[in-house]
């Protein structure tokens, strides 16, 4: 049994990479693992100030819920970034919280396994890589932590479009239920 953080960073209702992220949180529970489930749409992430004041104190100084969540990070042992798609990059909530888990380079971490779920309304193959690609830099800066998998749904523009789509559905359940 794994603990598996999942983290959806789109702020809209009803966001199909939220939906996905479910199916996903729903396919592990299923397959035995502890899930914890967080959005950011209910909560407050300041940006990063960069005075790395995190790397002595473990933590980092401007209080708000990134704290929180990061600790979080620090105890899982697989992350699942949920995030849309918006000018063929992460959503700006998701790189927000990235910088400010800045800590983990200090503190440690118990996670090694990385999985990403993409959504946008552009359906050509390939949109999720520059996605990947700042995740593997992410990944990069921590020993022992491998980008698993991912999961990309193009051709996703209005708000619950994914509803109506099984396969998706069934590929982000597979990829809860495997990991």
């Amino acid at each position: 049994m794994k603990k598996v953080l999942i983290i959806s960073t789109s702020l809209r209702n009803n966001a199909n990479s939220e939906i996905l992220a479910k199916e996903t949180e729903r396919g592990a529970k299923d397959a035995g693992h502890n899930v914890e489930f967080i959005t950011l749409k209910d909560k407050e992430i300041k940006f990063c100030k960069g005075c790395l004041a995190c790397q002595n104190l473990g933590k980092c100084i401007i209080n708000d819920d990134a704290n929180a969540i990061t600790l979080k990070m620090k105890e899982a042992d697989v992350i699942i970034w949920a995030t849309p798609v918006y000018y063929y990059e992460m959503s700006g909530q998701m790189k927000t919280l990235i910088d400010r888990a800045n800590s983990l380079f200090a503190t440690g971490k118990n996670f090694s396994e990385v999985y990403v779920i993409t959504t946008s309304a552009e359906d050509s193959k390939g949109i999720a890589q520059t996605v990947i690609n700042g995740v593997n830099g992410w990944i990069a800066c921590f020993n022992g932590v491998e980008l698993k998998g991912y999961l990309e749904a193009g051709g996703r523009e209005g708000p619950n479009d994914v509803q109506n789509r099984q396969e998706l559905l069934e590929k982000a359940y597979n990829l809860g239920k495997n990991i």
